[in-house]
């Protein structure tokens, strides 16, 4: 499977519609992007289940700005629609293959299992909170 070019109106449909997504997110002037882009591509031939997409971030400024990356080139990996993969920098072809295989045997119930509990944990302050302040009200 060949790349796919995303763009704002794509990105959000395409990680719910497909198992696997990597996307890159790159720019024409950066040399590290033009390193990694074959690399990619490369992947793209050998994982044909999985959705490739690139991210062309002139082109993509609000797309780029919304996923607050550090920087470019950056993978980032989603599985069922989760992220479970961000990094910014171009891998070496032996890394994405590692990156990939990890995502392919991740247990995605467990996965939710700890984003449900961080869910938890966040909201458990403000519940605290908002009890505290209606008792000093009281």
């Amino acid at each position: 499977m060949a790349t796919t070019a995303l763009t704002g109106a794509t990105f959000g449909p395409t990680i719910e519609d497909n198992e696997i997504v990597l996307v890159d997110f790159w720019a024409s002037w950066c040399p590290p992007c033009s390193m990694f882009s074959p690399v990619f591509e490369a992947a793209s031939d050998k994982h044909e289940d999985i959705f490739f997409g690139t991210v062309d971030t002139d082109a993509e400024e609000e797309l780029f700005a919304q996923m607050q990356l550090a920087g470019i080139p950056a993978l980032m990996v989603f599985r069922d629609g989760i992220l479970v993969f961000d990094q910014a920098g171009a891998l070496p072809a032996h890394v994405l293959e590692q990156v990939i295989e990890a995502v392919r045997t991740l247990d995605m119930d467990e996965v939710r299992a700890l984003l449900a509990e961080q869910d938890a944990a966040e909201e458990e302050p403000a519940e605290e909170e908002s009890a505290e302040a209606e008792s000093a009200q009281a």
